[in-house]
């Protein structure tokens, strides 16, 4: 797929590893529209950059754990820019807590902004992404996703859930000529992990991480990027951790 032109919705849009991938595509040349629950000076900033790239960009307010909102916010997206060839759903957050810890509405809570938002933000795309001749979605999960993770059970079961979304969906939809792919980042540097102690870094680089540093948004930023275009992947997760989860013992 060649990004000139073409209009990507991305959630989550506004910071982390959301916004590092609407200002990737807006740089192969993508107008974006980017959703979060609140707009602020670096929302205000990265629409800036991105019509400095002389692109489109819209925000759309919207909090994606509800049916209304991701309807909402795919409608709008859809309307400002006459259209949507790209959808990332990057939107999410941490749910720490083993399962005698967690209250039943964080359960539920999480379930509701990952998985859920997944579906209708998907369900709500799919007739724009079919007016195309191609079409790509990127679904992001979590290493957390693929191996056990101590003291996250609804974080990791949900982002599990999405690589079996990602399949199913790929599936379903690829006589349309939409492919459906998932990143899985790792330890990158966010405000998702700005409560990880020195101690807990130093111990990560040391031992978790065989590359020895944290990633960077760039990193994955790039990594969706070669999954919008490249027009032959479908199906597929690739895993940005450093070699994280690929080690067995340590």
């Amino acid at each position: 797929m060649n990004l000139k032109g073409k209009r990507a919705l991305i959630t989550g849009g506004t910071k982390g590893i959301g916004a590092a991938i609407a200002l990737d595509l807006a740089n192969g040349g993508a107008d974006i529209a980017i959703t979060g629950r609140n707009a602020d000076e670096s929302t205000e900033t990265l629409v800036a950059e991105i019509e400095a790239l002389d692109r489109r960009c819209c925000f759309v307010p919207g909090d994606l754990a509800t049916q209304d909102a991701a309807q909402h916010c795919v409608a709008e997206a859809a309307r400002a820019l006459g259209g949507l060839d790209i959808l990332v759903h990057s939107a999410g957050g941490p749910a720490p807590g083993k399962i005698e810890d967690i209250p039943p509405e964080q359960w539920l809570e999480t379930f509701a902004v990952h998985v859920h938002a997944a579906f209708f933000l998907c369900r709500e795309a799919l007739p724009w992404l079919r007016k195309n001749d191609e079409a790509s979605i990127v679904l992001i999960s979590s290493a957390a996703a693929i191996r056990g993770c101590p003291g996250a059970v609804a974080y990791g079961t949900v982002k599990g859930a999405i690589l079996q979304f990602t399949r199913m969906l790929a599936r379903d939809v690829a006589d349309d000529n939409i492919r459906v792919n998932c990143v899985s980042p790792g330890i990158i540097r966010t405000r998702f992990h700005q409560a990880m102690t020195p101690d807990q870094q130093k111990h990560n680089l040391a031992h978790r991480i065989p590359l020895h540093r944290e990633g960077t948004v760039e990193d994955v930023a790039e990594v969706v990027r070669l999954l919008v275009t490249n027009e032959f992947m479908t199906g597929e997760s690739v895993t940005v951790d450093g070699g994280m989860t690929m080690q067995m013992v340590r």
